[in-house]
């Protein structure tokens, strides 16, 4: 299968960029190759939490809205909050607006641990000239007219290196493709049956899941599950849904 995300190659820098590109120039200067990876967590995990906040708050308004349609028999449907659902079906690729189980199986949380060693992995540790760049911390795609064509192209191909305005662009889209691309089916699936039995998908289970990902396939299983333990990033996988609920107000 063919990945959404392509590991870092080399590459052409295609169009004018657009704002601040990459992490501080600080992290940069961390000569200490273990101190500069923790600082890679450091900055990347709080864009991943406000990620999972925003995700929540979509799933909360999914729920309240179909709450309140139940109530009414769906005859006082608020017009702003059905155009609000509207835009959050388009997004999340749900065919039919009203199928409330499908937007609760797409619009759910990402493990942190997960999301920090792909990105990682995607990005050589934020030193990629993507992230240098493009703000593109995981190889995000493009078929657009603005993007890094990279040197490694096969002939006919015409996709991009996506540029994103910000850090936070790259993960919410990494985000989004997680919670709806039909390459990650299998990792939904996992993470509703989990939910539906009142548990939490790990990000170990979550890594399980990930085989298409990549063209390395179980190594890359492999190794997303190595770096989790090596990193100590296990830990992360403690933030449950209602330490988020809390945080955002829910």
């Amino acid at each position: 299968m063919k990945q959404i995300f392509k590991p870092i190659i080399g590459i052409v820098f295609f169009t004018t960029v657009l704002g601040a590109m990459g992490f501080p120039e600080s992290y940069y200067k961390i000569k200490n190759l273990k101190e500069q990876k923790r600082e890679f967590i450091n900055i990347l995990k709080p864009l991943i939490d406000e990620g999972n906040e925003k995700i929540l708050k979509e799933r909360f308004f999914v729920e309240r809205f179909f709450q309140k349609a139940i109530n009414s028999a769906f005859r006082a449907l608020n017009p702003g909050d059905l155009k609000r659902l509207l835009r959050i079906s388009k997004k999340y690729r749900v065919k039919n607006i009203f199928d409330k189980n499908m937007y609760l199986k797409k619009i759910d949380l990402i493990p942190v641990p997960l999301a920090l060693v792909q990105g990682a992995i995607e990005s050589g540790w934020g030193k990629s000239r993507f992230v240098r760049e493009a703000n593109n911390v995981f190889g995000h795609w493009t078929w657009g007219e603005k993007g890094i064509i990279p040197l490694g192209r096969e002939e006919g191909k015409t996709h991009k290196i996506r540029i994103f305005r910000s850090l936070q662009s790259s993960v919410d889209a990494y985000m989004l493709n997680l919670n709806r691309h039909y390459a990650y089916k299998s990792f939904r699936n996992v993470r509703l049956q989990k939910s539906l039995a009142g548990k939490q998908i790990t990000a170990f289970e979550a890594a399980d899941t990930m085989i298409n990902y990549s063209e390395l396939r179980e190594k890359y299983v492999q190794m997303l599950h190595s770096m989790m333990k090596e990193y100590k990033l296990l830990y992360y996988d403690v933030a449950r849904k209602h330490d988020i609920q809390s945080k955002v107000g829910l």
